[in-house]
């Protein structure tokens, strides 16, 4: 199968991402035929090192699909990079703003224009002690649901033991074996045609984190917490 054309752009970050993935670990990948070949896919991963979205964007390239990511618009001012997610087709979020909407929106209007796309509900690197998923925000379900299109739930696991941001902790080496594994899409037909209401937003989205989470527990070899971990304002709230 002939690989999706990216242009110049996806080919300059493939040239800088090929060699970090490499020297950030050695990858294992799984689950890759739950991609499809053609059409949209929203690709929904957890999140536990800034090392995670390099090599998301490897999984997606190796399968001869181009990602398009949603990431916090302040990369957009980033030099260099700034210009390699312009040209490339990633998709800024602007979050607790009026320009929220638009983002989901852009998101959308990828899924419906054929492209993976790719988001980590949680919106940071996770809390979580141990590095389970925590309580995520309900955007992936209003685009979930807003898309007739494959909801991929898939998992990284290893990329905190070289890159810990709130650890502080970089160790490149020994080189450490990298799990990425994609999961079959999430059934939401039971949701289709209800109307979409807050309530709504936060079982979907439960629900498919819960998939990432039971992905994750299937890598790791252990038992998943039963809820998600919340971060301090919401658990003082119980929110």
């Amino acid at each position: 199968m002939a690989r999706e054309k990216g242009g110049f752009w996806v080919g300059l970050a493939a040239t800088v991402f090929y060699p970090l993935g490499w020297l950030t670990g050695r990858q294992r990948y799984e689950g890759r035929e739950h991609l499809p070949a053609t059409g949209g896919a929203l690709l929904v991963g957890n999140h536990i090192s800034h090392l995670d979205p390099i090599h998301t964007a490897l999984f997606v390239h190796t399968a001869r699909r181009v990602p398009r990511f949603m990431a916090k618009n302040s990369l957009w001012d980033v030099p260099v990079l700034g210009s390699i997610l312009r040209g490339s087709g990633q998709i800024p979020v602007f979050r607790d703003t009026a320009d929220a909407q638009q983002s989901l929106a852009a998101g959308t209007q990828a899924l419906a224009d054929g492209k993976i796309v790719i988001i980590y509900p949680e919106g940071t690197i996770t809390r979580d002690p141990d590095g389970w998923p925590m309580r995520s925000r309900t955007g992936v379900a209003r685009m979930a649901l807003a898309s007739d299109v494959p909801i991929v739930p898939m998992v990284h696991w290893g990329t905190r033991e070289v890159y810990d941001h709130y650890g502080k902790r970089f160790r490149p080496l020994p080189r450490t074996e990298l799990v990425l594994r994609a999961g079959e899409p999430v059934d939401l037909s039971a949701y289709r045609g209800r109307p979409v209401d807050a309530g709504v937003l936060r079982e979907v989205t439960d629900l498919i984190m819960s998939r990432v989470r039971d992905l994750l527990a299937q890598v790791r070899d252990e038992p998943a917490p039963a809820e998600f971990f919340r971060r301090g304002p919401e658990r003082e709230a119980g929110r």
